[in-house]
């Protein structure tokens, strides 16, 4: 009986993910309705917005997941990392099986990298070497996990107490917080605090563009992301020099570092702290606010999740307000594919309907925002859940290279939205003003919340 079950089961949950598919297929035909009937721009740059926002990808990878899981393109999507072809994996078993293959697909960033530091690799751009091993056991003895719970968070919930204070009713999301805190938190716990804060924003938000998002190889972008990697290593060598003939007692990454120097680890030479230090706050800054503008986006479109998490927020439940905020991230997270390269020639999905042999060099797209859309894994995935376990998501990568501070990530975009979602009748400003502004980059750059303070 069980088996029988089992068989029905099995067979709702595959016409489900074909209803889908043909309920993505509706909204992508709806979004081109509205392009061209809307206002503002060309109908192409209108069509392209509403394709890669949050829910245009939802659709197209609702879509994929129904007709064609896994797709083996000639196509060289990606210009700036060399490959000979595209393929796009979009359940969450190939997603994960792909990121966890680190022999049979490896990062790319390595050319970039060191282009950045001027010579030589960082652990992102590393393969499972020695020197991965190396670089981060070293950086692990730097950056403690037990540091989230006595110097991130506290440090986070304070500033971004205060910087919420200061606004009378009115904030400008990214600028006035989400971006400022990362910022100052690598001065206070890194030891870097740069030329100025802004200074320090501009430069990691050039270059893990360039390194990470740049796909397109736009000569522009990357003459401006180099020359911000020029100014950043001047600093963090000058920074280096000063703390060495300038001791201080301050218990942050730098001294650490040091101290690990002085005991003769290897890897731990100038300009081995100097390189880790960048490969470190590259991602600090921008992708933080990104993550925390993003999820609140989401949640201002839930009324309910709204509530929900304000609730917790204004009675100090940290746990059930974490949940808030990263399941409004599963429907729009920082990275929606992970993008790895094929060493060899091998198969996705073996001995299933949807496998594919892929060549080698093909650029393998794995979608993790669609990965955690899998009616296969994802109970109710279209549903905003604060009960669903931690394996549902992958905000932060998998395997071998997930992101080195995801531990980090987790308690301090919490914190910093905790002090603006207990705020009173917090909504977005009218008109265009309350939306997310990229102002061409892909990160938030402006989004106008109002609010009676507390």
């Amino acid at each position: 009986m069980s088996a029988i079950k089992s068989f029905f089961v099995a067979l709702w949950t595959q016409l489900r993910i074909f209803m889908s598919g043909i309920a993505g297929l509706a909204r992508l035909i709806a979004m081109a309705i509205e392009s061209l009937i809307g206002s503002g721009g060309s109908i192409r740059s209108r069509l392209t917005a509403r394709l890669t926002s949050a829910d245009g990808q939802r659709a197209i990878f609702d879509i994929a997941r129904a007709f064609a899981p896994n797709v083996v393109l000639s196509t060289k999507l990606i210009a700036a990392y060399d490959n000979s072809g595209t393929v796009l994996v979009t359940r969450f078993d190939d997603v994960k099986d792909v990121l966890s293959r680190d022999q049979d697909f490896e990062v790319v960033y390595a050319p970039r990298m060191m282009q950045i530091t001027a010579g030589r690799n960082f652990f992102l751009g590393m393969q499972d070497t020695p020197d991965y091993t190396r670089d981060t056991t070293n950086m692990r003895l730097a950056v403690r996990r037990d540091d989230v719970l006595t110097i991130v968070k506290p440090f986070a919930a304070k500033r971004a107490a205060e910087l919420v204070e200061a606004k009378t009713g009115r904030i400008d999301v990214p600028q006035d917080l989400t971006l400022r805190v990362p910022a100052q938190l690598l001065g206070a716990y890194f030891g870097t605090p740069g030329p100025s804060e802004r200074q320090m924003i501009e430069w990691t938000t050039l270059m893990f563009w360039y390194l990470f998002i740049d796909l397109g190889a736009d000569t522009e972008l990357d003459a401006r992301a180099l020359d911000a990697a020029a100014q950043c290593r001047s600093y963090l060598d000058a920074a280096i020099q000063d703390r060495k003939a300038h001791p201080s007692s301050n218990d942050d990454v730098l001294n650490r570092c040091l101290a690990m120097q002085q005991a003769g680890l290897p890897g731990m030479d100038d300009l081995g702290i100097r390189d880790n230090l960048i490969g470190l706050i590259i991602g600090a800054i921008p992708t933080t606010s990104k993550a925390a503008v993003q999820a609140l986006d989401q949640l201002l479109d839930r009324p309910d999740a709204l509530a929900g998490a304000q609730g917790a927020a204004q009675s100090d439940d940290d746990e059930l307000f974490a949940r808030y905020a990263f399941e409004a991230l599963r429907f729009n997270p920082v990275n929606p594919v992970i993008y790895r390269r094929a060493t060899r020639k091998t198969v996705i999905a073996p001995h299933t309907l949807r496998s594919v042999e892929v060549p080698q060099s093909s650029m393998v797209l794995a979608a993790n925002l669609s990965a955690m859309f899998d009616r296969l894994k994802i109970d109710d995935p279209n549903g905003f859940r604060i009960d669903r376990p931690a394996d549902n998501y992958i905000l932060w990568g998998d395997g071998l290279h997930a992101c080195f501070g995801a531990h980090i990530n987790r308690a301090l975009i919490p914190a910093i939205l905790k002090p603006l979602l207990r705020q009173r009748k917090l909504r977005r400003a009218a008109g265009p003003a309350g939306r997310i502004d990229s102002d061409n980059t892909p990160f938030p750059v402006h989004m106008w919340l109002e609010f009676e303070a507390v």
